[in-house]
Order: C-alpha cells, then structure tokens, then sequence
C-alpha cells in the first residue's frame, strides 16, 4: 500500500447520494476525503488537492463537460457518477477529460476499484457502457480477439493485463494492437478507448481463422 493515501474530492448535488459516495471512500484505508461539496464551478479551491474527484450533477451534457474540462485542467483525474444507464452522455465526458464513468447503480467494490485504477493513472470505464450505440459508417472488420483486446483497453487494462486475462504474450497483445491501428487509423488507447465506446466497438467480427 502507498504511504500516501489518494486523495478524493465528492462533487455531487444529490445529498444522500454524496453521503453514499462520502461512507464508501472513509471505509477505504488508503484513500482519503476531501469536505464533499454540492454543484459548484468545481474550482481548485473547491476540490482542495484531490487526485480524483468523483463527479454527479444533474445538468445538462455541455455544462458537466465544462465542470470536467475544468477540473482535468487543473491536474485532477474525473471519475463521472451518472444516473444514466446508457453512454449517450460519456463519450462527451471523456473527450472532456474524464477518466472514469459509472453508474449510480455501481457496487461499493467497482466505486473502489475505479478510484483506485484512475489514481494509478489508468482509465476505468464500467463495461455496461460499453458495446450499445449503433455501428459506425464504415466498420472496420476486426477479428473475434481483436474486439475482446478493444474492449479491454477501453475498461483501462494494460497490456500486461491484457496479455494476462486472455492467456497471450504482451508481443501478440502489441500485434494486435498494430493492426487494429492499421484498420481504424487509432493508435492512441484514448483514441481506441473513443471509438470502442462511441461505436459499440464496432466493426464486422470474422474468425480468427
């Protein structure tokens, strides 16, 4: 465990739900609570030296972009709470700059696990958001295991732990990873990350033969 606990900021303007957010963080002993506050500017006198902040507020998609955009400016990591079940409003949040995005209805362990994955400087995005918007115009075909490495880097895996879930060499991971760069014209994992949430992954899965 670090000897430094990660620092957490609430930023909600729902009261029982910041007071959830708040008991969830105090029970974890190597993170450590900034005051909650309500819906603010969310500016850094505000959120104090948080190294992430965990963001729910009822407001429009382009005001809750500005508050993230704000916030990822100032040197914090955003985790979006949302009371959406669908992803309509995420990929906006992390072109914004977001680095995490959950529901409300997320169990106390992925809460944690998404904190905890966004300080280390990972992304962690809940796999229910992952794989339900339309097609994109021209679907790039990718292989069965290309998919599954696309969803992977979108939950924020490494390719170490990619290479680990799906019993493979890092090398095949950055093979596949080079192709499907190839195909998409991504690169970047943000980029990645963006299209796999954006498009359901996309793409016309054929065998890996």
């Amino acid at each position: 465990m670090s000897p430094h606990p990660t620092h957490v900021a609430i930023v909600s303007d729902c009261p029982l739900l910041r007071h959830g957010l708040a008991h969830v963080i105090d029970g974890a002993p190597d993170l450590e609570r900034t005051a909650p506050v309500g819906r603010v500017g969310a500016r850094r006198h505000e959120v104090g030296d948080a190294d992430v902040v965990l963001l729910n507020v009822q407001a429009p998609v382009s005001e809750t972009c500005d508050i993230i955009a704000r916030l990822h400016e100032e040197g914090h990591r955003v985790v979006v709470v949302s009371g959406s079940t669908t992803q309509n409003d995420l990929v906006p949040s992390i072109e914004a700059g977001a680095r995490g995005y959950l529901s409300q209805r997320t169990g106390e362990g992925e809460l944690l696990a998404a904190v905890r994955s966004v300080a280390s400087g990972r992304s962690y995005f809940a796999t229910g958001f992952i794989g339900h918007r339309g097609r994109h115009k021209n679907p790039p075909r990718i292989t069965g295991r290309e998919r599954q490495i696309l969803e992977l880097v979108a939950s924020g895996a490494t390719d170490r732990e990619i290479a680990s879930k799906l019993n493979i060499s890092e090398h095949t991971v950055h093979s596949h990873l080079d192709r499907l760069g190839s195909k998409t014209g991504f690169r970047r994992r943000a980029d990645l990350t963006r299209l796999a949430l954006q498009h359901g992954v996309g793409g016309e899965v054929v065998d890996d033969g």
